[in-house]
């Protein structure tokens, strides 16, 4: 091996050694971490996870056309924008008399109609479609094969395209009940 390919080889050693060891500084450590890209300019990393929302950031109960006495509990957990896409978490639980385990869905519940869940944004005047896929699936949990237990609740996703960064709350329109107004996008 030339000296000054062992040159480079040792170099880089010593300095992917020193990018993985810990240098005292707490902050190194924190969650706020730090990535480069290859041009070189600093990039906050983000950590894995999940959308957990454990409180609605509104919900209301609505009569249901399943059957007589229906009633549906929707809450909408939170709209987090990410990127160019949207993901609104809504929780429905149904209330039906009389219903069979596993045959309770949104479909049903919104009177044998697809919810049509769309955003409503009062700022640009313009209205949000669930996103399809590169197969033409659209981007949401389906509202006949995903099946509901009676007084339990049950989570829903839909993605849309993230409405602009100047749209700080936005109206969501769930089937045919009232529309929950002044949602926040979480960014």
């Amino acid at each position: 091996m030339r000296l000054t390919h062992r040159l480079v080889v040792a170099t880089a050693a010593v300095l992917l050694l020193a990018g993985c060891s810990g240098s005292g500084d707490d902050e190194a450590s924190s969650s706020g971490a730090v990535s480069t890209t290859a041009a070189g300019a600093a990039v906050p990393a983000s950590e894995a996870g999940y959308d957990n929302a454990a409180k609605p950031v509104v919900q209301g109960t609505f009569d249901s056309p399943a059957a007589v006495g229906a009633k549906v509990d929707i809450a909408i957990m939170g709209l987090k924008a990410k990127g160019k896409l949207a993901t609104l978490t809504v929780r429905f639980t149904p209330h039906v008399p009389g219903a069979r385990p596993g045959r309770i869905n949104g479909y049903g519940l919104n009177g044998n109609h697809r919810l049509g869940t769309s955003l409503i944004d009062p700022v640009n005047l313009k209205r949000y479609i669930v996103v399809k896929d590169s197969d033409g699936k659209s981007l949401e949990s389906d509202d006949i094969f995903t099946h509901m237990t009676n007084d339990q609740p049950t989570p829903y996703y839909f993605t849309f395209a993230a409405p602009p960064e100047n749209v700080k709350s936005i109206d969501v329109q769930i089937g045919t009940w009232p529309t929950f107004r002044n949602i926040p996008v979480e960014r």
